[in-house]
């Protein structure tokens, strides 16, 4: 998702480089179309259906490429973590605590 608007705050040299770079040194560029489908797969096909798993393709836009599961690191897995980010996400979004009372405490959690 190198050239979507997810990068629009970044240095104009960045938003030209980083797509670049992804698709023709690392390999790892993938279209907005193909972000979306493993999106959707993620959410709708069977075999992905595990819940706390990172899916990965390997980054790889090939044809056929399968998903694969990589190991969620600790940190991650960190709900204290979990719970601080969201704190201070909520916090500079200006919501207040009243607002955030509905997220479980594992905020981090899947």
């Amino acid at each position: 998702m190198a050239d979507t608007p997810l990068f629009r705050n970044h240095f104009k040299a960045f938003q030209v480089i980083f797509p670049w770079f992804q698709k023709n040194i690392t390999g790892g560029y993938v279209t907005q179309q193909l972000a979306g489908e493993r999106v959707a797969a993620v959410v709708a096909e069977p075999d992905l259906n595990e819940s706390g798993i990172y899916w990965s393709w390997g980054n790889r836009q090939k044809p056929g490429r399968h998903s694969f599961a990589q190991e969620v690191s600790n940190e991650a897995q960190d709900d204290a973590k979990a719970r601080k980010l969201w704190d201070l996400s909520a916090k500079l979004v200006g919501l207040d605590d009243e607002s955030a009372k509905g997220v479980p405490a594992a905020a981090g959690s899947v």
